[in-house]
């Protein structure tokens, strides 16, 4: 008996997956209408205002539930299937980057914003315009399907990905606080990333920790001034601080075991003195913590202290660390047991052979603020066009990006078929 009935809800998913491809076929020219629009007029973390609106207009038009001002700029709209069932959120967000777009496009960028006082060009560099196309296209088959639904869809426009300006709050973190996994409580959440280094048609996925934690923090060393000729009348802050970076190194390099989850420790930033003959009395280091893991975002955070304050010491020298410093992300990871239940839903809607086992990467993602508080997972979807070298496909952050528009067929499909079979045999 056991066996008929998966053999049945094996046909079932079959049939859906097929009927969900038709579809996404037929709405895609939409969908790369809709993502050229966003290209076009990107807008800056916590500024996405006429982003907000245009996607409001189109869930309205949905027939959907609508909610805005979410998070300043964030948008939110329920499916409600009238059934009982869980609610499964999918997630996508809105902003755009200050750089200036060097892609020769009919829909390319010429935007200006202000970031941190500044007038600056914006382009979507990272894909976000891709990431609220495929959203919306999962949102129109999935409310053209609501018979089919149990539960309930929370589609999730998240501003200030990318981080909010200087003296603000924005992003994921701001759109928990402010209740956005609640009325309805939300069981499970997805979320893609276009990747512009993945072939189109493939997708990458891995469990547990998939990106890293990210800890700003700053180290302030305090010495002694004296004039560059005579050293020994000085505590010299700045050669405390040349040992404090190679300190540093070795918490890495010889208190972790890298072979479960890499890390990294990096000092982005030294400011000290001002003249070649002037030890001057202070210098300021300002750095970022990449962990994959708890344990060692754990033990960083009592390390980092530790390594700093032995090392002035030693060089007379005093040393207060601040850590985090102004923010900081969760690490971004997936719940192995909802890998596990929703990796057959991959395979079957790009084929086992297009879904790749990925390995973790240090950048972050703040997407792990709604992974801390409910089961998700976040996946990478391929935008480089077939006939483009991985080692040529420009890199996310530059103004070169570019990601093609048939790889997002494959995030509406995704989105829509992750939601129909949580719903049906994900529980």
């Amino acid at each position: 008996m056991k066996t008929v009935l998966f053999a049945l809800a094996t046909l079932s998913l079959s049939a859906t997956a097929a009927d969900v491809a038709t579809m996404a076929e037929d709405i895609n020219p939409q969908v790369i209408e809709w993502r050229h629009h966003l290209h076009q007029y990107p807008e800056l973390s916590n500024r996405e205002y006429k982003t907000a609106e245009y996607v409001a207009k189109f869930l309205q038009g949905l027939g959907l539930e609508v909610q805005t001002g979410i998070a300043k700029t964030g948008v939110v709209a329920i499916l409600d299937s009238g059934k009982p069932g869980p609610t499964v959120a999918l997630r996508a967000d809105m902003d755009g980057l200050p750089v200036p777009e060097q892609n020769d496009l009919p829909w390319k960028s010429t935007q200006r914003g202000e970031f941190n006082g500044n007038e600056v060009p914006v382009m979507h560099a990272c894909g976000h315009d891709t990431h609220m196309a495929m959203l919306m296209g999962a949102a129109k088959i999935l409310t053209a399907k609501r018979d089919e639904l149990r539960g309930k869809v929370k589609f999730i426009f998240q501003p200030a990905e990318e981080g909010a300006p200087a003296g603000e709050k924005g992003g994921a973190e701001v759109m928990v606080k402010e209740g956005v996994l609640k009325n309805p409580d939300v069981d499970v959440i997805f979320g893609l990333h276009i990747s512009a280094n993945t072939d189109v048609g493939k997708v990458r996925y891995r469990e547990g920790g998939t990106m890293a934690a990210v800890d700003p923090f700053k180290v302030v060393i305090k010495g002694k001034q004296a004039h560059g000729a005579y050293p020994w009348l000085s505590v010299d802050p700045i050669t405390t601080a040349a040992q404090v970076i190679m300190g540093l190194q070795t918490i890495v390099s010889r208190e972790l075991k890298l072979i479960d989850d890499a890390a990294v420790i990096t000092i982005g930033s030294i400011h000290g003195g001002n003249r070649s003959n002037i030890i001057p009395n202070e210098v300021e280091l300002v750095g970022t913590i990449r962990t994959l893991n708890q344990a060692s975002r754990d033990h960083i955070y009592e390390a980092l202290p530790r390594k700093v304050k032995g090392i002035a010491d030693s060089m007379r020298a005093q040393a207060e660390v601040t850590l985090p410093l102004d923010y900081n992300y969760p690490i971004t990871f997936n719940d192995p047991a909802l890998m596990s239940k929703m990796l057959p839903t991959l395979h079957r809607t790009v084929g086992e052979e297009n879904a790749l086992y990925s390995k973790a990467v240090t950048g972050a993602e703040d997407f792990s603020f709604f992974q801390e508080k409910v089961p998700g997972l976040y996946l990478w979807v391929g935008g480089k066009p077939l006939d483009v070298p991985a080692s040529q496909a420009p890199a996310h952050h530059t103004p070169e990006f570019y990601v093609d528009d048939s790889g997002m067929i494959t995030g509406v499909k995704l989105l829509t078929n992750l939601t129909l079979d949580y719903m049906q045999y994900g529980e």
